[in-house]
């Protein structure tokens, strides 16, 4: 069997090479860069299956390693790690285009299921749409999934890296209803406050685009359980 491929980008020799050993332990094959701008050049020679990132590194941060590479088209899972603890610099790593964040000191444990999480569908049944990833639709609204953009009634619709992850997730799985523990553990990682209003600020975000020439509403909340999207 392939073994997944990971990236690890962090400028402590101590902390690379302690996540290097644990790593090829867990079955991974594992690279290194000391730097955000190595690790750009890396990813461009060899693609990896996950990028673990170090904010605080030089030359090129984290945070930019993570914007550009979205930028470019890259959806590689990223799980950012950092000595920050609050929920703004969470947001901050989140809406970078990071899927998940993991503050230090960490156990092992936590960033092996971490892992996991990341290299696992985004679908509850953990399988991909027949014939792979493709064009979801939903009533007028489509999905593209490779091209990650979103159209409704033929307008184009424009949505940040959260936003079109979270609308993925509650199209992919249309007419189920996701709980809010579910939505954080698949969109923003698993152990975010899930008390907090990020999901629900977001909510807010989609029905104002996908809504904005006065189309039906598809995207519903169930109240005491989380949401769901349907057809009208």
């Amino acid at each position: 069997m392939t073994r997944s491929s990971i990236l690890v980008a962090e400028d402590d020799p101590a902390i690379t090479n302690a996540l290097r050993r644990a790593l090829t332990h867990e079955g991974y094959a594992v690279r290194s860069a000391a730097d955000g701008a190595e690790a750009l050049e890396a990813l461009a020679a060899e693609a990896a299956d996950l990028v673990i990132l170090d904010v605080a590194m030089p030359y090129v941060d984290g945070l930019e390693v993570c914007r550009r590479l979205r930028r470019a088209g890259n959806r590689t899972p990223i799980l950012m790690l950092t000595a920050r603890h609050t929920v703004g610099d969470r947001v901050e790593g989140l809406d970078a285009g990071a899927d998940d964040y993991l503050v230090k000191p960490f156990s092992l444990n936590e960033l092996f299921a971490r892992i996991r999480a990341l290299l696992r569908r985004t679908s509850v049944t953990g399988e991909e749409p027949p014939g792979g990833r493709a064009t979801l639709r939903v009533a007028d609204l489509e999905l593209d999934q490779a091209g990650r953009s979103v159209n409704r009634g033929g307008r184009e619709i424009s949505l940040t890296k959260t936003e079109f992850d979270l609308l993925e997730l509650l199209v992919h799985n249309a007419g189920i209803v996701l709980s809010r523990d579910l939505i954080y553990e698949r969109v923003w990682g698993y152990d975010f406050e899930t008390d907090s209003k990020s999901l629900d600020v977001y909510v807010g975000y989609l029905r104002r685009k996908l809504e904005l020439d006065g189309g039906d509403r598809l995207l519903h909340t169930v109240r005491g359980v989380g949401y769901v999207v349907r057809e009208p």
